[in-house]
């Protein structure tokens, strides 16, 4: 770091939370605190920055110097959740922690110890480091992170194999966007002034969306489809080209697999039943067809939202398959912009180093844990004895809520949890470890929404005794004896990052990792070893999409959207979103229910109170509570996620909170006593 001599000084980083954005930020430290976050000048860093910021970002020295911050190691000392904690030396706990480890393989085997380690706002060092070799290395179970982005990644990888994103820098030559479960007003904000660029030279912009978000306000066609069912728009639509002739034979015939296979699939789905089971207008499906065949070049961005349901790889699969039956590929301006991090310039194995062979381990979905930690759940025998939380807040971020909120506070799980701030799950660990922010430690940001690398840079001094990932990963692998070769130094760590970022710090700040114009798909990148799309995998746990109508007989579909006060659970010990429950005019009027009312949500899961209000951006059918509430911010002391089930989608066991099935009524009131 530079000296500061007591003046306030600015240094260059970049912001590694789970956004597509990445943004390059300008840190100003005085007297060796961080006083302010904003962002690098236009022409540093990441292109995409642009020059602003959000919100969220601006204030995250609260979270740096918040009275939630955990300064020491803490040591559980009244009954679990009460939030009694005595302070401990890092040498006690992690003795402690290492004792309970052991201790738990020798009596129930390697299986007992459950390393939930999550870390998606963390720099690639810290989340890909040697946290994951610690539990590697013991035979731990690998806890895969189904919980997001699982089902998209694997439907990516069926369609397009090592094809990369289509570049977002170039949306703004495109005269067709498409946005298909994707809300850039709230996460990846940068996006939208390029989307507003080529509005401005003529660009025809279209939203799929069960919510009016204020992209869809502004978009020329929204189509406000019923959650889970985009494979049937997508089905549909693919038949009406067909039927029109207007699908792009050439492009088929040269560059797409199972073609005939997916459009024979789509007959099978009666045109008309699907646009009502969509709930949609025949007119705006019909305009949304002709957009489709008409317009070059089109870009399709893909969002997360669309695969968090039963049918989210089908959808995917799906929105995949008529983009390039219609050939919307080779010109820039035209694609499908997913996520771009494959374009990193490092991989995991790199970041882990010369790991020594590891036990056969067992693969654990991070939807299960709940269960396993209740001891209920028929496919994992092995109770829990020690849980490790990094980089997670699963008591309300997890699927089955209630289930995993009841495992943590078993006095039979001993949890540990390495964090920044003290959030709800931190409240129910036996032993809680202070961790560093992303100003505290040296780091590597690779972004998944444009195509840069970045250092992170340790701007302070750790707060109060915090440890990075690392740093944890070294004190316990000395604990239990593992591997000091691999655990000793810092040395492939600063290799990888010098090679990652080599720009000088305090520079420019970071590197594109693709030339501007030069990721174009089928000019510059392509999909597979043959260089053509595949619509059909017979060896695929999905060969082709396919629609499952909802389990549950309840009539609302509960979201629960991401805010702009929040990441994930981020940010809502000081500026949570409001904890109330929305419906539509339509569907609260039916019920007699009005704004501001107290209301009872319920479902096979839970039932419980919120406060309602009446939203006229949502659909009939759809209700949603925000997410990234904590436990302390509802009456009764759960989110959203308590009326989500721990079911999969259709394609590598992905989460499906938009799955959740809800009734709304009024609060019944017994008599009122004599």
């Amino acid at each position: 770091m530079r000296q500061t001599d007591g003046m306030p000084t600015e240094f260059l980083t970049a912001c590694p939370l789970d956004c597509p954005d990445t943004c390059t930020l300008i840190a100003t430290v005085e007297h060796g605190t961080l006083v302010s976050v904003g962002a690098a000048p236009v022409g540093h860093g990441n292109t995409l920055t642009q020059g602003f910021i959000c919100q969220k970002v601006k204030h995250h020295a609260k979270r740096v110097y918040a009275p939630e911050r955990i300064m020491t190691p803490l040591v559980r000392s009244g009954p679990k959740g009460s939030g009694e904690f005595r302070h401990a030396s890092w040498d006690e706990a992690i003795g402690i922690v290492s004792e309970r480890i052991r201790s738990a393989i020798n009596e129930s085997g390697p299986d007992s110890i459950i390393p939930y380690l999550y870390n998606s706002s963390a720099g690639s060092l810290a989340a890909n480091g040697l946290t994951p070799i610690v539990f590697q290395q013991l035979g731990a179970p690998d806890v895969a992170h189904t919980i997001c982005a699982a089902t998209a990644g694997a439907a990516w990888q069926q369609v397009f194999g090592s094809m990369l994103s289509a570049d977002p820098l170039d949306i703004v030559d495109a005269e067709l966007i498409v946005m298909w479960g994707a809300n850039p007003t709230i996460s990846n904000t940068h996006l939208l002034p390029l989307i507003n660029q080529a509005r401005k030279r003529g660009a025809t912009l279209v939203v799929i969306d069960p919510r009016r978000t204020g992209i869809a306000a502004r978009a020329d066609l929204h189509l406000a489809l019923l959650p889970g069912t985009d494979v049937l728009l997508a089905y549909a639509a693919t038949r009406r080209l067909a039927e029109l002739d207007r699908l792009d034979t050439s492009f088929i015939d040269e560059h797409v697999s199972g073609a005939g296979e997916f459009i024979a699939a789509s007959q099978q789905f009666d045109i008309d039943a699907s646009i009502e089971t969509c709930g949609l207008s025949t007119g705006d499906f019909e305009r949304f067809v002709e957009l489709v065949a008409t317009i070059r070049p089109a870009m399709l961005r893909i969002g997360w939202g669309l695969e968090r349901n039963r049918n989210g790889g089908s959808g995917i699969i799906g929105a995949f398959g008529l983009w390039a039956l219609a050939g919307h590929f080779g010109v820039r301006g035209s694609g499908v912009i997913g996520s771009t991090s494959d374009a990193a310039p490092y991989d995991a194995a790199q970041l882990r180093g010369p790991a020594a062979q590891s036990p056969e381990r067992r693969t654990l979905s991070m939807n299960d844990v709940g269960a396993v930690l209740c001891g209920s759940s028929p496919s994992w025998t092995t109770q829990a004895r020690v849980l490790f939380v990094q980089g997670a807040n699963p008591a309300v971020t997890a699927v089955d809520q209630r289930s995993m909120v009841r495992g943590l506070g078993r006095d039979e799980v001993f949890t540990v949890v390495h964090e920044q701030v003290m959030t709800d799950t931190a409240q129910l660990a036996d032993v809680v470890l202070p961790a560093t922010t992303h100003f505290e430690a040296d780091d590597v940001a690779s972004s998944y929404g444009s195509f840069t690398a970045q250092a992170v840079s340790a701007v302070i001094a750790p707060v109060g005794e915090s440890k990075s990932n690392n740093d944890v990963a070294r004190l316990l692998a000395g604990e239990l004896g593992l591997g000091p070769q691999i655990f000793a130094s810092d040395v492939e760590f600063q290799a990888v990052l010098a090679a990652s970022v080599p720009t000088e710090r305090g520079d420019a700040g970071g590197v594109a990792v693709r030339e501007s114009g030069g990721t174009v798909q089928f000019v510059d990148t392509f999909p597979h070893e043959h260089r053509r799309i595949c619509l059909f995998d017979p060896e695929s746990e999905l060969p082709l999409p396919t629609f499952r109508a909802a389990a549950e007989d309840f009539p609302l579909v509960l979201l629960s959207p991401s805010t702009n006060r929040t990441i994930n659970s981020m940010f809502a010990e000081f500026d949570p979103p409001a904890a109330v429950v929305s419906m539509s005019p339509s569907d609260s009027d039916a019920r007699g229910l009005h704004d501001g009312d107290d209301v009872m949500v319920h479902n096979s899961l839970a039932s419980a109170v919120w406060p309602m209000r009446v939203d006229p951006a949502l659909r009939p059918g759809v209700c949603h509570i925000p997410k990234g509430l904590w436990r302390r911010h509802t009456s009764h002391g759960f989110t959203s996620n308590q009326f989500v089930a721990a079911t999969v989608t259709d394609l590598a066991g992905g989460a499906c909170f938009n799955d959740a099935r809800v009734e709304i009524s009024a609060i019944r009131k017994g008599p009122t006593p004599s």
